[in-house]
C-alpha cells in the first residue's frame, strides 16, 4: 500500500496525469493558447525553477497553520469556480411560474455539460455572485475591460422539446435599478422611454423618482430564468384557447400543467384545508360565492364532484382580444397568451423573406441578438446600411413557457430565447424549503434529490 501511495505522489506521475487532463480540457475549450499553461505544469513538477506559491516561504517544511488554510482555500475556491463555470451550478426557484413541476423554494443543480458550457463573456468578475455585488443594490459584480465573444463548448446534446431549461432573460439586457424584476421594455411601453430614462415619473405618495438608474448587462450577467422549452428552432407554433400546437400538431402537455379556473359555489365557502390537501396553493376569493384557482386538470375533475360547486370555467382570453403586453407588442398582431400565432421560430442558417408586416416579429432578433443595425426608410428595410428583402439567421432560437400557464411571464410576452442565452439543464433538486411551513415541516423531504424531467 505504501508503494502504491508513493507512486501516486511521484512528481513525474502527477505531471503526466495533470498534463493529460489539462490537454483534454484545452481541446474542449477550443482555445489552444491555453497550451502555454503546460509550461507552468512542467515547472511545478519537473524543473521547479519558479516559486509559484508565492504566498508561502521557500524551503520550509512546516508552514504556519494560517498559510496552510490559505493554501487550501485558494485551491478549493479555484476548483469550485471551475465547476460552477463549466460543469454544475446551483440555482433557486424564486417564482411559481413552473408550479407544480418546480416549486418556489426548490434548490436545483443545473448541468452545464448537457448543452455545453459557455465560455464566460465577462471573465473579470467577483466569484460566486451573478450580476450585483453582495450588500449593494446597483454595483455590478463584473467589469467589461475584457470581453469574450459567444462560444459554447461541446455538450452532450442539444436543447429538445419539453426540456426544462435555465437561460438568461432575453429582455434583461437593460433594467431599471428600482424595478429589476420588471421588464425595462415593458416599462418603456407603459410610461414612455423618455420618462423612464429621465426619471420623470414620480411616485405621488413618496414624491420620489421611481425608476432609478438604468443598468445595461452583458448576456451572461442577465437574470437567470427557468422555463420549459416547448418549441425549438425551425418549429412553427400556435396557441388555440390555451392549447399549444407545434408544426400543426397538438403538443403533449406537461404532466403537472396548471391553468386558471373560475369557480362558483352554492354559497358554501371553499375549504382551505381541502385545497391544501389537493396541493392547491394559488387561489383567491372574488365574491361571496366566486373563487379562482390555479391547478391541474386532474384536480379540476375531482372538484367537479363536489356538491357545493355549481360551475367551473377555464380562464381563456378569446381570439382577437389583443393584449398589448403580448409579443410582438404590435397592433398588427392581435394576440394574447391563450390565442397566439402562428409564429416561426428562427433556425440558424434559415432565410426568411423580410417585409414590413413580419418585421415586428424578428426585429429584436436581428438587432439585439445578432447585432445588426436596422432602419426603415420610405418603406424599405435597411440592414447594416443595405436594402434587405431577406434575412438569414446566425443562431438558433427557442420558445419557452412556464408550466403554470396563467401565472408565467414567458416567451408569449418577450419572444424568442437565443441559443447564446442558454445556461444549462436542471438535473435534480438537492433541497426544497417551504416558506409557509413551520419549524417541523419547513423542508419538503419528498423532493430531496428528486430527478427533474
Amino acid at each position: 500500500m505504501k508503494k502504491i501511495f508513493s507512486f501516486y505522489k511521484n512528481d513525474k506521475f502527477r505531471f503526466v496525469s495533470l498534463s493529460i487532463l489539462y490537454l483534454l480540457w484545452t481541446i474542449w475549450l477550443g482555445n489552444y493558447w491555453f497550451l502555454l499553461g503546460e509550461i507552468i505544469i512542467f515547472d511545478l513538477f519537473i524543473t521547479k525553477k519558479v516559486w509559484w506559491t508565492f504566498w508561502k516561504k521557500k524551503n520550509v517544511e512546516k508552514q504556519p497553520k494560517l498559510l496552510e488554510w490559505a493554501d487550501a482555500i485558494i485551491v478549493a475556491g479555484f476548483a469550485a469556480l471551475m465547476i460552477r463555470t463549466f460543469i454544475l451550478e446551483a440555482y433557486t426557484i424564486p417564482t411559481s411560474s413552473m408550479e407544480k413541476s418546480l416549486l418556489v423554494g426548490d434548490y436545483l443543480f443545473v448541468s452545464k455539460i448537457n448543452y455545453g458550457p459557455r465560455v464566460p463573456e465577462t471573465p473579470l468578475s467577483f466569484p460566486f455572485v451573478h450580476h450585483t455585488l453582495p450588500l449593494t443594490k446597483n454595483t455590478p459584480s463584473y467589469v467589461t475591460w475584457i470581453k469574450n465573444s459567444y462560444h459554447r463548448l461541446a455538450g452532450l446534446r442539444n436543447v429538445e422539446r419539453n426540456d426544462i431549461v435555465v437561460f438568461n432573460f432575453p429582455a434583461g439586457d437593460t433594467v431599471c435599478a428600482n424595478f429589476q424584476a420588471v421588464s425595462y421594455y415593458e416599462l418603456c411601453r407603459q410610461y414612455g422611454r423618455k420618462a423612464v430614462w429621465d426619471n420623470q415619473y414620480v411616485n405621488p405618495q413618496t414624491g420620489q423618482k421611481v425608476f432609478g438608474k438604468i443598468l445595461v448587462r452583458p448576456v451572461d450577467k442577465e437574470e437567470n430564468y427557468v422555463k420549459r422549452c416547448v418549441a425549438i428552432a425551425g418549429d412553427t407554433i400556435k396557441l388555440v384557447d390555451g392549447q399549444l400546437y407545434v408544426n400543426g400538431k397538438k403538443a403533449v402537455n406537461p404532466e403537472k400543467l396548471q391553468n386558471k379556473y373560475y369557480i362558483k359555489t352554492n354559497g358554501t365557502p371553499l375549504n382551505p384545508r381541502i385545497l391544501k390537501n389537493m396541493d392547491i396553493t394559488e387561489y383567491g376569493r372574488l365574491a361571496m360565492n366566486e373563487y379562482f384557482v390555479h391547478t391541474t386538470p386532474e384536480n379540476i375533475e375531482k372538484m367537479r364532484q363536489f356538491s357545493s360547486i355549481e360551475q367551473i370555467v377555464k380562464d381563456v382570453q378569446p381570439a382577437g382580444q389583443w393584449n398589448p403586453q403580448t409579443f410582438p407588442h404590435d397592433s398588427a398582431y392581435k394576440w394574447n397568451e391563450d390565442n397566439f400565432g402562428p409564429l416561426y421560430i428562427p433556425k440558424k442558417g434559415a432565410t426568411i423573406a423580410l417585409s414590413l408586416k413580419n418585421l415586428p416579429l424578428y426585429r429584436r432578433a436581428i438587432t439585439s441578438y445578432e447585432h445588426n443595425t436596422l432602419k426603415v426608410k420610405n418603406g424599405t428595410i435597411f440592414i447594416n446600411g443595405s436594402p434587405a428583402t431577406h434575412y438569414t439567421f446566425k443562431q438558433d432560437y427557442y420558445w419557452m413557457q412556464g408550466d403554470n400557464r396563467k401565472n408565467s411571464a414567458d416567451s408569449r410576452f418577450w419572444g424568442f430565447v437565443p441559443e447564446d442565452h442558454i445556461v444549462g439543464e436542471p438535473v435534480f433538486i438537492w433541497m426544497s424549503m417551504d416558506k409557509e411551513g413551520n419549524l417541523f415541516n419547513k423542508i419538503r423531504w419528498s423532493r430531496l434529490f428528486k430527478i427533474i424531467h
